[in-house]
């Protein structure tokens, strides 16, 4: 058996220790798991991946960051507009989600088309109309021939410098520090300070569970990650929402005429959203969307894939009527014909989260 064979256990045993210890740093807020250390890494993975986050130069041209989207005074969504704005002030597809906690996810994008926190950066990279890169390479290009960057990478990263895969490991470690938890809810239910809620947000907490609310957002009985880690069809996406856009035009001097825009189009229809169905072709699967944490929600309207509710009021209101009926809406989406009192009650427990 040669030296190398014979070294290699005690030297991974030996790197495993030390990512493990430098992981711990991350504190743990109460509520929440710990974050997955081989996510976590080390802290100067870490500070790389916080300053690539919010790097303008990682955009083909230099004008947009990630930061720019997931904004960290919004929740690190954006509240700015209901779909996220893209390269050269190009209108996405869809809403840009909060940030907080997405290390734990096990489906990433609304459609839950990755798996891998570390891979999914390269999504928003690549893409035309986000960031606009054409390729891997002139990316890494343009970080290598950065001094500063290249001895950050090399920090971080002894022996591997800049990759798609030390990008993406770096960015991923950052987002592992988004941590929500340790709120009002959290010191109630899982600190045992019954008098952290108020007898409102008590009320609304349990309407959220006999209501159906958290066989979707699920809380566990030592943590609360408010999602099973699975999608839905609730109809949000189903629904007609296309409105009638009339504006006055002079068509000469004294000559105003009101002009209906709703069929006038200046460039092809974006293709129709089919949420999850675009992955797995299950028929299924149509209109069906991952089931979002709710840390903060207060914070990161507007609300769903395509940012079609602008407040939690409105959402309430949405699944109280029973969500959007269509052939395959989720059979646990019914009406929950609430008060106007327990709506509030409602609305005053999300925003003790």
């Amino acid at each position: 058996m040669s030296i190398e064979k014979l070294l290699l256990p005690a030297v991974l045993a030996l790197w495993v220790g030390v990512a493990t210890a430098e992981a711990q740093d991350i504190a743990q807020p109460l509520g929440l798991p710990p974050a997955p250390r081989q996510i976590a890494g080390t802290p100067t993975m870490r500070k790389l991946g916080e300053q690539l986050f919010f790097d303008r130069s990682l955009a083909a041209n230099g004008t947009l960051s990630c930061a720019m989207c997931h904004i960290p005074t919004q929740a690190f969504a954006s509240n700015q507009s209901a779909l996220s704005i893209g390269m050269e002030g190009r209108s996405l597809r869809r809403n840009a989600p909060s940030l907080y906690n997405v290390v734990f996810k096990k489906y990433l994008f609304h459609d839950g088309r990755e798996t891998d926190l570390t891979a999914q950066v390269w999504g928003p990279l690549l893409a035309p109309d986000e960031m606009g890169n054409t390729g891997i390479g002139p990316l890494l290009t343009r970080l290598r021939v950065q001094p500063d960057y290249r001895a950050a990478f090399d920090a971080a990263f002894p022996g591997e410098g800049v990759s798609m895969t030390t990008v993406g490991r770096a960015i991923a470690a950052y987002e592992a520090t988004l941590l929500l938890g340790e709120s009002r809810f959290d010191k109630a239910i899982f600190g045992g300070d019954r008098n952290a809620l108020s007898t409102e947000e008590w009320r609304g907490y349990d309407i959220f569970i006999s209501k159906g609310c958290a066989s979707c957002h699920k809380i566990e009985s030592d943590t609360a990650l408010f999602t099973d880690q699975s999608w839905h069809n609730t109809g949000v996406a189903f629904r007609q929402t296309a409105q009638t856009a009339r504006v006055q035009v002079q068509l000469a001097p004294g000559l105003v005429k009101e002009v209906d825009l709703s069929g006038l189009r200046l460039a092809p229809a974006p293709p129709r959203d089919i949420g999850r169905f675009e992955i797995t072709k299950d028929p299924a699967d149509r209109w069906a969307y991952t089931t979002p944490m709710l840390r903060g929600v207060s914070k990161s309207a507007p609300y769903m894939h395509d940012g079609s509710l602008s407040s939690l009021e409105e959402v309430i209101d949405f699944y109280d009527v029973g969500g959007g009926p269509n052939p395959v809406l989720d059979a646990k989406i019914r009406p929950l014909n609430l008060t106007r009192e327990e709506k509030a009650a409602l609305l005053a427990f999300l925003r003790a989260l």
